[in-house]
């Protein structure tokens, strides 16, 4: 799990230093506490509040940066912002960190978590998404079937 210091979390969501303290005070964002005392922000979590603001129609550039987000609830749960955009609640919430183009696909890496997810979608669909390499998206998983695998022993 990777931990960004507080001055570059904030740089990344765009407010300030002190607006990411009263964030973490009020639970409206998660930290991890190092031995010393300091308040880390684990990636996963920038990536969760900013896709919760793009899903809110403000980028990262156009944010105000002094109004949190509603809530800490996850992509597609009520008052997330995409409760109205999509019924499915399978989403794993990462950034892109690969996207290759070839013919008329686009092969799109996600990574969530420190683990990868890898989708095949239309070259199409990839430009209207305007993906990048650095982005925030969620992977949204659609199977009939869910199995538990454990390993012998």
């Amino acid at each position: 799990m990777e931990l960004v210091h507080l001055p570059e979390a904030a740089k990344e969501l765009g407010i300030s230093y002190p607006t990411l303290k009263q964030w973490i005070y009020r639970r409206k964002i998660r930290s991890v506490k190092t031995a010393g005392g300091h308040h880390r922000i684990p990636r996963v979590e920038i990536d969760r509040v900013l896709f919760q603001k793009a899903s809110r129609g403000r980028t990262r550039k156009g944010a105000a940066g002094t109004h949190p987000p509603s809530s800490a609830r996850a992509p597609g749960e009520p008052g997330s912002g995409l409760e109205h955009r999509i019924s499915g609640r399978n989403q794993l919430l990462g950034r892109v960190t690969s996207l290759q183009i070839v013919g008329l696909l686009a092969k799109v890496t996600l990574d969530i978590g420190g683990q990868k997810v890898t989708a095949i979608i239309t070259r199409d669909a990839c430009q209207e998404l305007n993906l990048k390499v650095g982005d925030t998206a969620a992977a949204l998983i659609k199977a009939t079937e869910v199995m538990i695998i454990r390993p012998g022993g």
